[in-house]
């Protein structure tokens, strides 16, 4: 077991009562664990029901269809259709060559025939994007999902919002009792605000901020995510002080390179904090795609990262703690979690009207997690 890692166990207490005869189990009472746990499913806010769920029919996985590079090919599709009759408005330029700041501006100010490609491409997305979403709330840990909010690259576009908002309107239509909703921060800022929801916030009474980690199959960011629990206990008010962003999927890194750059980033971050005199607690919190285990160790879907990240030889959070035992001279913790579940982590101040809920974070994959409000204790 890696050093200053504790491992602790879920503790619950059943209470049977008698009802008309039967016996049957109720009034389940759970307690966290005293200290935050890697992937853990009891966390200070949510109970987790499930997360990094691969749903899949005869032609394989559902979630690939909603990446983003699922858009790109419906929207390629789309330009050879027109290209038959010598109409691509496009050109000879590679769809993957548009960037999304171009593809949102054709939207508003492009010609006709461009904005019309592209709303076809979001149309043809957001009925994919539907079966995905109907074959999730099927699932045992999905049942009784009351809204489910949508992060990840995909997101952070003006086609990304309308495929979100189209999607919403075609679940009402079809007669489906769940709301569909845009996550509320940036999607970048939201992997690293829901790094404060790991741990209780009492652990961060006294300090400023916290170091944030969000790793993707293109990019690493790292930041301070500034706590501001005097303005609000629920972490409602916490926002990103300062990031970094590398990326490594310009480059061709292995693993070790990855870790050495994560590194480098998060002790820079930490000399900004100290000459800003901002005070960090000695925490880091990291999201991850992927299974984690209790050990800190990646069970399964980590391939799109550089390297073999499931390597039973390989603990990310143990390297991060060895580069960096202390933090403001105190001993540094370090917790990983699935990066779908910490995106949406970010979003659990402002789900309070509602029990149930999920995150769909639409990037290089499609992440998911599904949640389950806890009464907060007073912290």
């Amino acid at each position: 077991m890696p050093p200053g890692f504790v491992r602790c166990n879920f503790l619950a207490d059943f209470q049977l009562n008698r009802v008309n005869g039967n016996t049957r189990m109720s009034d389940t009472v759970t307690t966290l664990p005293a200290l935050p746990v890697h992937g853990g499913r009891l966390l200070p806010s949510v109970e987790i029901d499930g997360y990094n769920a691969e749903v899949a029919d005869g032609d394989g996985f559902l979630g690939d269809r909603a990446s983003k590079s699922a858009f790109r090919q419906t929207l390629d599709r789309w330009r050879k259709l027109l290209r038959k009759a010598d109409r691509d408005p496009f050109g000879d330029k590679d769809t993957d060559d548009i960037n999304r700041k171009s593809l949102d501006a054709l939207l508003m100010d492009g010609s006709p025939d461009a904005a019309g490609v592209v709303l076809a491409a979001i149309d043809e997305y957001s009925q994919e994007l539907m079966r995905i979403i109907t074959h999730f709330l099927k699932l045992k840990a999905w049942r009784d999902t009351e809204r489910i909010v949508v992060g990840g690259g995909m997101r952070a576009s003006r086609i990304g919002e309308l495929a979100i908002g189209l999607t919403d309107v075609r679940l009402k239509a079809d007669e489906k009792d769940v709301d569909l909703v845009p996550i509320r921060h940036d999607p970048d800022e939201a992997g690293l605000i829901g790094c404060a929801h790991l741990a209780p916030s009492w652990m961060f009474k006294g300090y400023d901020g916290i170091l944030a980690v969000d790793i993707g199959g293109t990019n690493i960011r790292a930041g301070v995510v500034r706590l501001n629990l005097k303005r609000a206990s629920d972490l409602s008010k916490a926002d990103v002080w300062k990031s970094e962003l590398w990326r490594h999927g310009d480059e061709k890194i292995n693993r070790t390179d990855a870790v050495t750059g994560l590194i480098d980033m998060l002790l820079d971050l930490i000399a900004k904090a100290d000459k800003e005199d901002l005070k960090l607690a000695p925490f880091i919190g990291v999201g991850c795609p992927g299974k984690i285990d209790e050990d800190g160790s990646i069970v399964k879907g980590a391939q799109n990262l550089p390297g073999n990240w499931e390597s039973p030889r390989f603990n990310l959070p143990l390297a991060l703690r060895e580069a960096m035992p202390t933090i403001d001279e105190h001993e540094t913790t370090v917790v990983i979690h699935n990066d779908a579940v910490v995106q949406g982590l970010s979003q659990a101040p402002f789900m309070q009207d509602v029990e149930h809920w999920g995150v769909l974070t639409i990037g290089t994959g499609l992440g998911n997690a599904r949640f389950t409000n806890r009464d907060r204790p007073d912290e």
